[in-house]
This record gives C-alpha cells, structure tokens and sequence, in this order.
C-alpha cells in the first residue's frame, strides 16, 4: 500500500541513510497480506529509493559505509511516501530494524542524520 506525503502526525520520523543500501526482499514476507506492525524498540532510518517497496515488507539489507565495509540487517518496511517530481528518488522508505547486530548499529551511527 502507498501512503501518500504524511501531514505530520504520528511518530517522529527515523534518522536519513547517508550510504548506499542494497536491498533483497524476505521470502517469509513475500506472502503476507495487509501492512505488519514492527517493534521500533531498535529504531530505524529513512532511505531514499526509486523502486516501490511493500509497506509490512521485510527486507535484508546491505549498508556500504564510507569505510569500505558493509552492514547487513533485516528491516521492515513501516512507511513508503510517495516524493514530489525533481526530489533526490521516487521514494522516502522508512525502515524498522529487526535484526541488527549492536556493534553494526554503533557503526551506523556516522552515516544517519537527522533532517
């Protein structure tokens, strides 16, 4: 399901990537129907992309950060908001950490702003 640009209400939206992600679709959430909830108890963070994930999607991702290494988590897709013509992407992806390593979440901490 694709929400449209939010008006502002509900929760404070996730820090923005600033790295390169690689994205690879979970098989168990290949067959769900409707949108999942996600725990944000771990956080997560807001990436900009051109192709339309599922909002209640769980993604593997792959992080490249400036170092040359890698971060590899298991996301959910908690918001897709659809960007105006001329934006940085098509998409503003909010993501729900699932599974992330908490030495790798320290390593991300260089590479996601708030803006």
């Amino acid at each position: 399901m694709l929400i449209m640009q939010r008006n502002g209400t509900g929760p404070p939206p996730y820090p923005r990537l600033q790295a390169p992600v690689y994205f690879t679709r979970l098989a168990s959430g290949l067959f769900r129907s409707g949108r999942k909830k996600f725990d944000s108890a771990l956080g997560g963070m807001r990436v900009y992309t051109d192709e339309e994930p599922k909002e209640g999607s769980q993604l593997e991702i792959e992080i490249f950060l400036p170092d040359g290494t890698t971060v590899i988590c298991k996301v959910g897709v908690t918001r897709v908001d659809q960007l105006p013509p001329g934006s940085p992407a098509t998409y503003d992806v909010g993501l729900c950490f699932m599974a992330i390593h908490p030495h790798d979440r320290e390593r991300l901490a260089g590479v996601l702003k708030q803006d």
